[in-house]
């Protein structure tokens, strides 16, 4: 059982149940037993791999994407560079390498990371020592721009909150103990303050509607920034396009899906994106909003394929064979590929960002 376990129940049976937002918020930031403050989840000896971490490819692909929205931007003399989560500091490093294509667009570039794990920081002082960083523990906001956002694995990371339609009334879900486990519960406090819009099913008795504050308030921040400074930003998460219902809450330790309720801190725990509801706040924010595309689908706009080729003719039989795997895993519908979703959004570009045109 880990500390934070025993914290959370005290703090139960003293105070009463807590929300899904409050266990989940604790599980993953607690200052001192939170996931992330503690450990380093990526990679093979972590809990799970994301795309930067399966192949260059990725990173470098995303290098690529945002050096387009710099010259559709005007190739600015200065502009801001921001990474929100970046774990390891793979993604970035691919990024910066596949850039250098640009001299002037790293001249140009002011990097940011936005992390809060000590852990991960290091990790990113190390990987990315080549180069001037700024670090952050939230979005930073600038007097002037433009701005180039990407985000991998980052929204689906913050917490949720859970409602369940019981007697016709919305009541949120909450977590209790019952003997020395935890389980779930309704809270007393009724909520109604979502709304039943066209984007949002007709909802049964029994259904569960999530919502994420944190990301609503993030997100919409970032489409501010654009609409007052220009630029773009991409996202890359798995979730819906569709508001839907149903739980999505779960966790993964060790490569498996366990249950998130189980061992708080020592399992990485997430919910789906809501991609409709982010669409809808960058669209009341004046930003241009391209068409949710698939993960494999936005990298093979972007030439994925190509770049597995040019890396396979220097590679040999095995490399070969890694490489192809490495693809498939990115672009395909038994990978990642179709679960997966690309997001961009942006604001006073000569065009629209690479990867999204319609089929």
């Amino acid at each position: 059982m880990s500390t934070l376990a025993d914290i959370l129940k005290k703090q139960i049976r003293e105070t009463g149940p807590v929300s899904v937002y409050n266990f989940m918020d604790q599980a993953l930031s607690h200052p001192e037993y939170g996931y992330y403050k503690q450990r380093n989840p990526f990679g093979k000896d972590g809990d799970f791999v994301t795309a930067p971490e399966i192949s260059q490819m990725f990173g470098e692909l995303v290098g690529l994407w945002c050096v387009d929205c710099w010259t559709k931007l005007g190739t600015p003399p200065h502009f801001h560079l921001i990474e929100l989560g970046p774990g390891n500091g793979t993604l970035m490093k691919d990024a910066l390498r596949s850039a250098r294509l640009a001299p002037d667009f790293l001249k140009a570039a002011t990097i940011h990371l936005v992390e809060t794990s000590p852990v991960l920081q290091k990790k990113q002082q190390s990987l990315l020592s080549d180069h001037e960083i700024n670090w952050h523990e939230t979005i930073p906001e600038f007097d002037s721009g433009p701005v180039l956002i990407i985000a991998n694995e980052f929204f689906d990371a913050l917490p949720i909150r859970q409602y369940v339609l019981t007697d016709g009334t919305l009541k949120e879900r909450g977590v209790t103990c019952e003997g020395h486990s935890f389980a779930f519960t309704l809270l007393d406090k009724t909520e109604s303050t979502i709304p039943r819009s066209p984007v949002l099913p007709e909802l049964q008795e029994g259904d569960i509607v999530e919502t994420s504050p944190m990301a609503e308030i993030l997100h919409r921040r970032i489409a501010k920034q654009l609409r007052s400074l220009g630029g773009a930003a991409l996202y890359v998460d798995y979730g819906t396009t569709d508001r839907t219902v149903g739980d999505s809450f779960q966790a993964v330790r060790n490569h498996q899906f366990t249950d998130p309720l189980d061992q708080p801190g020592q399992s990485d725990i997430t919910a789906h994106v809501d991609f409709s509801t982010l669409i809808q706040i960058a669209e009341q924010e004046a930003c241009d909003v391209l068409p949710v595309t698939s993960q494999g689908r936005f990298l093979e706009r972007l030439g994925i394929e190509a770049r597995a080729l040019a890396l396979s003719r220097s590679a040999n039989d095995v490399q070969k064979e890694a490489i192809a795997a490495d693809l498939k895993r990115l672009v395909s519908a038994s990978g990642m590929g179709t679960l997966f979703k690309a997001l961009s959004f942006y604001h006073a570009m000569q065009a629209p960002p690479a990867g999204f045109a319609e089929d």
